[in-house]
């Protein structure tokens, strides 16, 4: 089995070491395990790991302790803080120190399971974030509210910019959705568009072809040479969704849309 991420889990009870070993180690995380808070910040001093589930009561240091000595050590480590006797002040204390969850033993298999998928959902996210980065100038989301998306019918948009330009191009999704999206073909010797006629084609893996219709008449200033790279490491990593891909950078000769 693939193992999902190295877990830290550092309890004094054998019962809940061997109940996190059991549970999460049966998922694919490779779980190790310690039951004084010296021992577990010698180990996190000498191995990386993703995820410290760690007790608050010890039989040398605070839980607390550990968490703001592991957050000077690996300060990208997750820790998930888990306690008997959860008090109002721990709780407030371990978010302030940088906990992802602060929880209250006794605790079900899948409740653990979810709290480890949720830490690395969300370090995937964070993966899956610097990713996008590299395409940053090349992709678009629909959540940008500084040069919101003003026109959108059938896989295609447009959306002014604050230099007096328009962006157009395609939705991932859209064409992922209806089966197509292998290629963008878009002519480099392309001077200008208009609107309701063929700015680029969709071609799929079978050869088939779908226009993009613009949605607006301009001249072009620069057409997006890396369009195709960004949308394959889009698609290939499961990163299309709410993402729009700009094909052209136009100047308007008008303001009708179709």
């Amino acid at each position: 089995m693939e193992k999902k991420g190295k877990v830290l889990v550092l309890d004094d009870d054998p019962v809940v070491t061997l109940s996190c070993k059991r549970i999460l180690g049966a998922e694919g995380y490779n779980i190790v395990t310690a039951n004084r808070g010296e021992d577990a910040i010698k180990k996190i001093s000498n191995e990386e790991f993703d995820l410290l589930i760690s007790d608050v009561r010890l039989p040398d240091i605070n839980g607390i302790t550990v968490l703001r000595e592991t957050k000077l050590i690996q300060p990208k480590l997750d820790v998930v803080i888990i306690t008997g006797y959860p008090t109002l002040e721990d709780a407030k204390e371990s978010v302030t120190l940088g906990a992802f969850e602060f929880i209250e033993k006794p605790f079900t298999p899948e409740f653990m399971l979810n709290v480890a998928g949720k830490v690395f959902d969300n370090k995937g996210w964070i993966l899956r974030k610097a990713f996008i980065d590299e395409f940053r100038n090349d992709i678009v989301s629909l959540r940008d509210t500084a040069n919101p998306v003003l026109f959108y019918k059938e896989g295609t948009w447009a959306r002014p910019l604050t230099n007096g330009m328009w962006e157009i191009g395609c939705d991932v999704r859209y064409w992922l959705l209806s089966g197509q999206l292998t290629y963008v073909d878009m002519r480099t010797d392309l001077k200008a568009v208009m609107a309701g006629e063929s700015f680029g084609k969709i071609i799929s893996g079978g050869g088939r072809e779908e226009d993009l219709v613009s949605p607006m008449s301009g001249r072009i200033v620069e057409i997006n040479k890396e369009a195709n790279a960004a949308m394959s490491a889009l698609v290939r990593d499961n990163l299309s969704e709410g993402w729009l891909l700009w094909l052209a950078r136009v100047e308007p000769l008008s303001t009708a849309h179709v």
